[in-house]
């Protein structure tokens, strides 16, 4: 794997994951985009690992990941904060 490959991937996955989170209009819809955005990157990483560049592959499941564990950091400091479970 090459480096520039992984950041390539990484950069992509970035993108891929801040323009679906952008769909969002408050908390829970900001997540489930990422949530929905984050299977679809998981199946092109798959693509990419198994036909494609296994760097780009390993940098867009690491952008995933990331973006994954913000969103849930997100619902787990608002829930502790409110209550409220905001994804329902």
């Amino acid at each position: 794997m090459r480096p520039g490959r992984v950041l390539a991937g990484s950069a992509a996955g970035a993108g891929w994951m801040a323009l679906f989170t952008l769909l969002g209009s408050d908390l829970a819809s900001h997540v489930w985009w990422t949530a929905v955005a984050g299977a679809v990157a998981w199946l092109a990483a798959l693509a990419l690992a198994r036909y494609g560049d296994r760097g780009a592959a390993v940098g867009l499941a690491v952008a995933v990941a990331v973006a994954w564990v913000a969103g849930a950091g997100t619902v787990t400091l608002y829930w502790s904060v409110t209550g409220d479970w905001p994804l329902w």
